[in-house]
């Protein structure tokens, strides 16, 4: 087999979320080129409309957007389509009746669009194979569960008392949130990851274990998409 890098880190360009409901579409700025990301801001609205998710996206989305601007990727998930138990969570009743058409209609018509979807789950070191050897990686996480170091060690040095990263909520209930994985220190066990809420662009850090409690947690299907760099179209 061949040998990977100890340590491996993309140089990843930073975008906030706007909104509330964006960090995915955020995460998609994040890999695009710096033409494409122009693009895809000047016509914002306008592509969000044509997409057709509104204010709410969902991983298949995000693959749709990867498709229109020819990045090669590959979506894996534990289930194709939607869960019907989250009708009963909380997250998601609120957006399932008018999400969940639009949703399963686009998981039906990926593989005549070329999208490569696979209904299994990936454990860490197949992310960090994937990381050393192809790409950054897109991953729905539950925010309640997704500590990171650089931000606790920050707000701690500010305020003088410890508070987790902007996504701690006491209850620990879930809320769904993407990042972009772009790195990772295989002797410290430590992920790298782009987080589009953080305001002044730092890469958070946490370890492996910490990053696979948040995206296996109950809500997330287990989504993952790994985006093979070598393919991104340059503009």
């Amino acid at each position: 087999m061949t040998s990977v890098p100890q340590t491996k880190q993309y140089n990843i360009t930073h975008f906030q979320q706007r909104y509330n409901w964006d960090c995915g579409v955020s995460c998609i700025l994040m890999v695009l080129s710096t033409a494409q990301r122009k693009q895809f801001l000047t016509n914002f609205e306008s592509i969000c409309k044509e997409e057709g998710f509104g204010v709410s996206t969902w991983t298949i989305d995000l693959c749709y957007l990867l498709l229109r601007y020819h990045v090669r990727h590959e979506y894996f998930t534990q289930t194709i389509g939607v869960d019907p138990s989250y009708k009963k969570h909380t997250y998601y009743s609120h957006i399932m009746d008018r999400d969940e058409k639009r949703v399963l209609r686009r998981f039906k018509d990926a593989a005549t669009r070329g999208l490569r979807i696979q209904q299994r789950t990936v454990n860490m070191h197949g992310i960090v194979m994937h990381l050393a050897r192809n790409g950054p990686i897109i991953l729905l996480t539950n925010a309640s569960q997704l500590i990171c170091e650089v931000c606790r060690r920050t707000i701690r040095e500010k305020i003088g008392f410890h508070l987790f990263c902007f996504a701690q909520n006491k209850n620990k209930s879930f809320a769904g949130h993407y990042v972009v994985l772009c790195g990772y220190d295989a002797e410290a066990h430590k992920i790298f990851y782009n987080n589009p809420e953080t305001r002044d662009g730092h890469t958070c850090r946490c370890s492996t274990a910490s990053m696979d409690t948040a995206r296996t947690a109950f809500g997330t299907d287990q989504d993952i998409i790994f985006i093979y760099e070598k393919s991104k179209r340059k503009k």
